[in-house]
């Protein structure tokens, strides 16, 4: 054993790996990306089977498969992938594993960097599975070990659901050497179609025994160590709180200072679910039992409130359950130690904090997300939005950097739902409105995700669109992991890349076009050109990420010729150009070269001085990536 500060996601990884994990998958996407790229890093002996799928869903697939076959298998994603991967999920469910398969699906209250908060536990009793929710970086280590040993004993798929403030806190812990690692061995795919061939008969089955086996597990769960039923305080008090995840670490810390400033006595009985599907019933009836009211301090969903109203009609006990659906706990949002003391202490009668006279902090400078500078992205938007001035336009845009598109000046993103929903949202906008020239936006990295489809269904469906795919040669929103366009993996391998351009012809889009987007002039003609075409069209702007490459030059403003127009601060807002003393000029700390604002400068002002080696590949790197 050794002691180790560790991120959570890292525990995470190296608890798989004590665990013995074999196969490990899945899509990058904050904020559980760390896990994966913490196994790849420590799998110096190369056992372990470790990849960047292509999506969601093609990573369960392969991690069913392994597990199929015997192995261990993890596979990882965050709380909207789970809807990619929802399809082979919900059918696994109900044909199960041979070898124990862990689903981790991080959630992201708030939401932080996701365009849901969808809650996994309410996903696992819609799909059945088992769930496991950790309160904290070294429960995590210990839970996530546990999470294989569950689902190999009672062949399912369990999920494991850390939330960010797990995956991204960190903590001392200790951790067992790689030789103290359990070593699991495969027996390999063992041939029986009726048990992997799923069908109606085999389905209704399955599904009584799904229900016996949650059932069971529902008395299992209640003798499981981490679901904890204990007294705070006075064994006398009839009232409870109920809490999971970290906000259990907050509720720790609340009545620590509750007891510390004197108000020992008022401390409730509590009750800790660190499974919240199959819920630990007998658990919580023993916590209910002589109880008056219990609040419910969870995120997201009122899971375990609603639990709880249940088991109380169930066992006819006359407890008031309160928290979200009452209105004491707010029904949306992140829960921090600030909003667990507030609530806890409303609800066991305790004074407020007093507000301490504090100095007025200094005015934080707003600054919202935007494109880098010299990213090439804003050279590609640009071209499109003066390529098409004058004309009533559409532009779909996706998840990934160049959502950032949508911030003025720029203004080219009309709408964003999910990966690969532009290129529906296009078609079904050009169908109904004729006059309208549709564009639909994304980067290379979805493109293989989740695009292919939507392009093949334009090209059936005889729309008129133009894709344009932004290839800066990485998937750059979370890091820069490499995806099937970059010929690499992540167990070094260097591969034969995968070519949007063959697969779109392949596909059936006989207008393909690929440009430099930093050559600003030839791109928009090339947009002018593929946009006029009939049907389906593509264009691609390759031009790598900034963060790939030594940048190309600097530029910098001739003051004699600049006449503070400011043209190039309103047509891109490039971070890179600033106001210095009623002066536009060039921040040399930011500048990378792209010359794009000297393209668009009228007075010819800005002149851009080549670097040596500039455009040259910085060290190679595996990097991060996916799904914001």
């Amino acid at each position: 054993m050794q002691k180790a500060y560790l991120m959570g996601n890292e525990a995470i990884g190296l608890g798989a790996l004590a665990a013995g994990v074999n196969f490990v998958s899945g899509y990058p996407g904050t904020p559980s990306t760390e896990v994966l790229e913490t196994i790849a890093r420590e799998n110096r002996d190369g056992r372990v089977h470790v990849e960047w799928s292509t999506n969601e869903k093609t990573g369960l697939e392969a991690a069913a498969g392994a597990a199929y076959a015997g192995a261990r298998s993890l596979v990882t994603m965050k709380q909207v992938g789970l809807n990619v991967a929802a399809d082979p999920l919900m059918s696994l469910a109900y044909l199960g594993v041979a070898g124990g398969m862990v689903v981790l699906v991080a959630d992201d209250p708030g939401p932080i960097s996701s365009q849901t908060e969808q809650d996994t536990r309410t996903f696992a009793r819609f799909a059945k599975v088992p769930c496991f929710d950790p309160t904290g970086v070294a429960e995590a280590y210990e839970m996530i070990q546990e999470a294989f040993d569950f689902s190999e004993k009672y062949h399912t798929p369990v999920f494991f659901r850390p939330t960010t403030r797990v995956d991204h806190g960190y903590a001392s812990l200790t951790v067992k050497e790689p030789a103290e690692y359990t070593a699991h061995e495969a027996k390999g795919f063992a041939r029986d179609p009726g048990r992997w061939v799923i069908f109606p008969r085999l389905s209704r089955r399955a599904h009584a025994a799904i229900e016996q086996r949650n059932a069971e597990l529902t008395q299992v769960f209640s003798r499981y160590e981490r679901n904890v039923e204990l007294t705070a305080g006075d064994v006398h008090c009839r009232k409870g709180i109920a809490s999971h995840g970290v906000s259990w670490t907050y509720l720790e810390e609340t009545l620590r200072e509750f007891a510390v400033a004197g108000h020992a006595q008022r401390l409730p009985r509590l009750l800790k679910v660190a499974t919240p599907f199959p819920f630990p019933e007998q658990k919580a009836v023993a916590f209910l039992r002589g109880l008056d009211e219990v609040l419910c301090i969870e995120e997201l969903d009122p899971v375990i409130e609603r639990e709880l109203t249940y088991l109380c009609g169930k066992y006819h006990l006359s407890v008031r359950i309160r928290g979200k659906l009452t209105g004491d706990v707010p029904a949306a949002g992140e829960n921090t130690r600030d909003s667990v003391y507030e609530e806890a202490a409303a609800f066991l009668g305790i004074a407020p904090r007093p507000q301490r006279a504090l100095p007025e902090p200094p005015v934080a400078v707003v600054r919202p997300p935007v494109l880098c500078a010299g990213c090439p992205h804003r050279a590609s938007f640009y071209a499109v939005k003066q390529a098409m001035k004058g004309q009533k336009c559409l532009f779909a845009g996706d998840i990934g950097c160049y959502t950032l598109g949508n911030a003025m000046p720029l203004d080219m993103v009309d709408t964003c739902l999910c990966m690969g929903a532009g290129l529906g949202i296009a078609q079904g906008i050009g169908a109904v409105d004729a006059g309208t020239k549709c564009f639909a936006f994304v980067g290379d990295s979805t493109f293989f995700a989740a695009a292919i489809p939507g392009a093949v269904n334009g090209v059936y469906n005889q729309a008129d669109m133009t894709l344009v795919v932004l290839d800066n040669s990485t998937t750059a929103m979370t890091g820069h992991q490499p995806h099937p366009g970059t010929g690499r993996t992540m167990m070094g391998e260097v591969v034969e890349k995968v070519s949007i351009e063959e697969t779109l012809r392949g596909i059936g889009v006989r207008t393909v076009r690929t440009v430099d987007p930093l050559d600003l002039p030839r791109a928009v003609e090339a947009v002018r050109e593929v946009a006029a075409q009939p049907g389906v069209k593509a264009l691609i702007f390759r031009s790598p990420c900034i963060a790939l490459v030594k940048p190309l030059g600097r530029a910098a403003v001739d003051q004699e010729k600049c006449r503070k127009c400011k043209k190039c601060i309103r047509e891109i807002g490039c971070p890179g150009i600033v106001i210095e003393e009623g002066k536009v000029v060039i921040d040399v700390s930011q500048c990378t070269g792209c010359g794009i604002c000297a393209e668009i400068c009228p007075f010819d002002a800005i002149e851009v001085t080549r670097l040596p080696g500039g455009g040259e590949p910085k060290r190679a790197q595996q990097g991060k990536g996916g799904r914001a």
